[in-house]
């Protein structure tokens, strides 16, 4: 049975990516920063919670350790904890509001795909998932036809730019794991306050599709829900 991880898993893409890989008969463990509701989303999924704080070390550190202790091996990391940070104009903005969702956002994926990697290559056909955004794309922010054109999130967008960009790097480094970005789509989750044209489910179809698309795929790729698709 395959083992998947998925940080910031206790509401909106988490959660729903959490609830279809389990009906995919995946063995889901929901990771969350808050017990509550980390415990009370994986009891609706039928995973198991693992508390993860992804901008702290040694709660990183924990979570790793107790899954190698519980399932002793990882099939499929899902880093799809983030946070949107200040939106608006960028003279409002700050350096540690910046760095507060970089930290989040690039950092935490390094520290959480560092700390899962032993367990990873204990697994036969080891996979990564970065969710990441079509925010981050130089091509969709600058095409008026496209929702992403018409947002103002420097910090935001420049984090997502940096975690696919993290995703080419180290599907390069670690060639035994496929490593690819999931771009969601203007959903509605709470990160938009719900303003998003998109489904959760219709959100996580890429994630998904990364998730279980089995042995025989690229690494190092950027995919949405219609497919892959470039970044630049």
């Amino acid at each position: 049975m395959t083992i998947t991880f998925i940080t910031g898993a206790n509401k909106g893409l988490g959660l729903e990516t959490a609830r279809r890989l389990a009906e995919h008969g995946h063995t889901v463990l929901v990771g969350a920063r808050n017990e509550e509701a980390g415990r009370a989303a994986a009891e609706s999924v039928g995973g198991r919670f693992v508390q993860i704080d992804v901008t702290d070390d040694d709660s990183v550190a924990r979570a790793a350790a107790d899954v190698q202790q519980h399932e002793g091996s990882l099939d499929v990391l899902i880093n799809n904890a983030g946070i949107a940070g200040t939106m608006g104009e960028a003279d409002d903005l700050t350096g540690a509001a910046v760095l507060r969702v970089l930290d989040v956002n690039v950092v935490g994926a390094v520290r959480t795909t560092r700390a899962f990697l032993p367990l990873l290559e204990a697994s036969a056909d080891p996979v990564v998932v970065n969710v990441s955004s079509g925010m981050g794309s130089l091509d969709l922010t600058h095409d008026p036809s496209r929702p992403e054109s018409h947002v103002v999130a420097p910090a935001y967008t420049s984090s997502k730019a940096a975690l696919t960009m993290l995703t080419t790097q180290h599907a390069k480094a670690f060639p035994g794991i496929r490593i690819n970005a999931a771009d969601p789509g203007y959903t509605a989750t709470d990160l938009n306050a719900n303003s998003g044209f998109q489904t959760v489910t219709e959100g996580t179809d890429a994630i998904v599709q990364l998730a279980t698309e089995g042995p025989g795929h690229g690494s190092g790729r950027f995919v949405d829900r219609h497919g892959e698709t470039t970044w630049g």
